[in-house]
């Protein structure tokens, strides 16, 4: 384990919730940041962005939707967007006080949405590639790829390749055995940790979606708390449009365009991505607190 960082068990709301937790090595203490992924990923996804946080002097927790990673899978098969929110908040509860939140992609959908139902959930928020309106071939190629996977595979050189190929913007490592912590050997294949049930024609039906979006573009109008948007600049998710459509919604909020990253943002380029979120955090989050 990586200095800094405890692990640690969330309440989600039907659920346990596998979390990380990263506190800063002396006070003053800034406040708290929540970090949520996307859609097929776990917390290990920020694990660099939690180790930098702690330095900053924040803490940083990273939980596992349900569903992924080492959190449980949800019994009902239920994996929609309110029950995301619903574990947001039983999470957040165990808060002293309200955190910026972070989330990519089906992440940064559950934040926005939770703060349309309790506008004091948190102080700041921040969206990685994502927004209301996301373009259809994008969000497919993510599905298709969570498809391609369900099968497993032989080797996690196999494994690598897929992400590869899914991600060419993305340097692929040296060893693969660093995806070891997204994926668990079974019958002597590797598949991903989360539950397949996740690509169940309720979370990926256009006509849900297309609700889903309605429903982000009210939130995003309501929204009350410094907003940042950051936005791959190669990313087939999140197009200028639909970046400018988030800025008529939120007129406060600020944008940035990672140049060379994608729809992983985060993991494109970490440091660029850093740099950002740090200096948001240290001034409208800061000047609004």
């Amino acid at each position: 384990m990586e200095p800094g960082r405890h692990p640690l068990t969330m309440p989600g709301a039907a659920g346990r919730l596998a979390a990380d937790r990263w506190a800063p090595p002396s006070r003053p203490r800034r406040g708290s940041v929540v970090l949520l992924h996307g859609g097929g990923q776990t917390r290990h996804s920020w694990r660099h962005t939690g180790s930098r946080l702690a330095a900053e002097g924040w803490t940083a927790i990273a939980y596992d939707l349900r569903g992924h990673g080492d959190s449980d899978w949800a019994e009902d098969g239920d994996y929609t967007l309110d029950a995301h929110v619903a574990d947001l908040r039983g999470a957040l509860s165990t808060l002293d006080d309200p955190p910026v939140l972070v989330g990519a992609s089906l992440g940064g959908m559950t934040s926005l949405l939770a703060l349309a139902v309790e506008p004091d959930l948190a102080r700041g928020l921040v969206l990685v590639d994502v927004t209301p309106t996301t373009e259809r071939a994008g969000t497919a190629e993510i599905t298709e790829f969570m498809r391609s996977g369900v099968g497993g595979f032989d080797t996690l050189d196999e494994a690598a390749a897929a992400v590869a190929a899914y991600n060419p913007l993305r340097t692929r490592p040296p060893r693969p055995e660093g995806l070891q912590k997204n994926l668990r050997r079974r019958d002597g294949r590797w598949y991903w940790h989360w539950d397949p049930r996740l690509l169940e024609q309720r979370q990926t039906d256009p006509d849900v979606q297309e609700q889903n979006a309605r429903r982000a573009r009210a939130a995003a109008r309501g929204l009350t708390v410094p907003t940042l948007l950051v936005r791959g600049r190669q990313s087939r998710v999140v197009s200028t449009a639909g970046a400018q459509e988030l800025l008529s919604l939120v007129p406060s909020a600020r944008l940035v365009d990672v140049e060379g990253a994608g729809h992983m943002v985060a993991g494109d380029d970490n440091d660029v991505f850093g740099e950002h979120l740090q200096e948001f955090l240290e001034g409208p989050v800061q000047l609004a607190g």
